[in-house]
């Protein structure tokens, strides 16, 4: 016992120097290894790293810049535009000594300095010190220079991302509005939103995460209107992230939400640029990632999920008829089993007397309670909608359509489910579907089964109990700091949650979220019509026979 407290207390208490060094800021043991003058062994070096990888090109070539040099070129196959390599490093490096001399380069430059300075005609050229910069970025498209006797390279910017073209959304489709959604391609995505936002005041910032993808994540937001506070709780959870990979901004949703274990989403996502500047204009905050069409707008409320681009393009008085529809269809997906558990199971006499005894001739010879029935049903459809869902298209509305079909007319002439509760499912099924954001529409979906369970239990008791439940549970929960059902609870501004009003009217910005600069307009500029303008009357100028004409 006494040997193991001496071996405990005789370990040193912190890593030495050495071994701080070689750790990295994510975790990793590395050693940053400096770019050798040696090109053969800066080649060693990259292929001891890199394996046996076949889409990483080494190209040699004889350069002609003060004396002979071997250049060593070194880029990934595929994310390189081969005409701009050919026509703006390749040819303009065989011919240097030439060039050089028309251009009257040659003088005390440094070699690498002349390269870049005079030869190669590339837009974005950077240096590196360490063989880590250089397979850091040339797997992401750039071309690493090496010359002989030189103990730093040259990056150049030759990027060649093959993406898709710029497409019309498929989750968040409208009537009137754009028709452009963001792509894979994180600066194809920067830069339709800033084709939205033309202002200086506009801050993009990059970052990479991920030890081991090094995804570029963008954070965009509008400089004076977004609040200070909440730009500066999104970068610190940012930084925290530590993780080897990420693929999708679904990753980075769950690392930096405030309530992981709500089934109600708390950050808004969307690959729409037009939702995305609304957002900053309103003095939020954007998350972009590289490899997915979908942004992340900071912070985040429950109305927010119920709204859709759509309201702001057409007239008030459309938008606001179309919001309670949505909010209607919510309540329905959440509470039309249940309610029908209640009423046939507890409360019979709260229906009228026909519609009472049609839904008992219809639950006649059916041998389960409306619960199980309920059940039944609504696990079957959510089958019928997953797999529609994963199948190509064709087959996936043939399935879900002649599927519903089938299975419902054929448990209804068996005389396992009741015609009334197809009809309460399809109706609970059709209205998840009118919920805008996709994100929204699976809370409802899932806690209807609680509810099916509570109004089976305890009749409308039970469904009022898990409404309070639910409404308990939102006020309770925060986007960043900001409430999820702000402005209704705490109370603020409600010209733009279920109503809409006129744009003209909406003076300030969302409360807790613009306070920062709440003003969104000075004064409102309410239209009207011009003054009435009075006919002038004319000398009649025609001839006495015109006049006696007109008389």
């Amino acid at each position: 016992m006494l040997k193991k407290i001496l071996k405990l207390f005789g370990r040193p208490s912190s890593p030495s120097k050495k071994g701080s060094a070689q750790t990295g800021n994510q975790g990793h043991n590395t050693v940053l290894t400096p770019i050798s003058p040696d090109l053969q062994g800066n080649v060693l070096e990259m292929r001891h790293r890199i394996g046996q990888s076949g889409d990483i090109v080494f190209r040699t070539i004889l350069v002609q810049i003060d004396r002979p040099r071997q250049v060593l070129l070194v880029y990934t196959e595929g994310l390189v535009d081969k005409t701009l390599l050919s026509t703006g490093v390749l040819k303009p490096l065989l011919l240097g000594a030439q060039t050089l001399r028309q251009r009257g380069g040659i003088g005390r430059k440094d070699p690498l300095e002349k390269i870049r300075d005079l030869l190669v005609a590339v837009g974005e050229v950077t240096e590196a010190a360490t063989i880590d910069e250089v397979l850091n970025n040339i797997f992401f498209g750039m071309i690493a220079l090496f010359m002989e006797g030189m103990d730093k390279a040259l990056l150049l910017n030759l990027v060649l991302w093959e993406d898709r073209a710029v497409d019309e959304p498929e989750t968040e489709t409208v009537v009137r509005g754009p028709r452009e959604g963001f792509i894979e391609t994180l600066r194809v995505n920067t830069s339709l939103v800033r084709r939205k936002i033309r202002s200086p005041h506009l801050r993009i910032e990059f970052l990479r995460l991920g030890r081991i993808t090094h995804t570029d994540v963008a954070v965009a937001y509008i400089d004076g209107i977004a609040n200070p506070e909440i730009l500066a709780e999104v970068r610190r959870r940012l930084e925290r992230i530590d993780i080897d990979g990420i693929l999708e901004t679904g990753y980075i949703e769950e690392f930096i939400e405030d309530e992981p274990y709500s089934v109600f989403p708390q950050i808004f996502h969307t690959e729409r640029p037009d939702v995305v500047a609304a957002g900053l204009l309103e003095g939020r905050i954007a998350i972009l990632v590289d490899g997915t069409p979908f942004a992340l707008l900071i912070p985040a409320v429950f109305a927010q999920f119920l709204q859709s681009p759509e309201d702001y393009y057409e007239r008030p008085h459309i938008a606001v008829w179309l919001r309670l529809v949505r909010y209607g269809a919510f309540f329905i997906t959440l509470t039309a089993p249940s309610l029908y558990i209640a009423l046939t199971t507890f409360h019979p006499e709260m229906l009228p007397t026909a519609l009472a005894m049609s839904v008992a001739a219809g639950r006649e010879g059916v041998p389960f309670p409306a619960f199980m029935e309920a059940l039944l049903m609504e696990a079957t459809f959510e089958l019928l909608r997953e797999a529609g869902l994963r199948l190509p298209k064709p087959f996936g509305q043939v399935v879900g359509i002649v599927g519903a079909i089938v299975i419902g007319e054929a448990v209804v002439r068996a005389g396992i489910v009741s015609p009334a509760m197809v009809i309460i499912v399809a109706i609970a099924a059709i209205a998840s579907f009118a919920i805008p954001v996709f994100s929204m529409a699976i809370p409802p979906r899932l806690l209807k089964f609680p509810m099916m369970f509570l109004a089976a239990s305890l009749g409308l008791f039970g469904v009022m109990v898990g409404l309070i439940a639910i409404t308990v549970h939102l006020a309770s929960i925060r986007s960043f700091g900001v409430p999820y059902l702000s402005p209704i609870a705490p109370r603020g501004s409600m010209k733009d949650v279920v109503l809409r009003t006129f744009w003209w009217a909406m003076i300030r910005r969302p409360p807790l979220i613009g306070k920062y600069n709440p003003t969104r307009q000075r004064h409102p500029v309410r239209p009207h019509p011009p003054r009435e303008i009075q006919p002038q009357e004319k000398p009649f100028q025609g001839t006495r026979g015109d006049r006696q004409n007109e008389r």
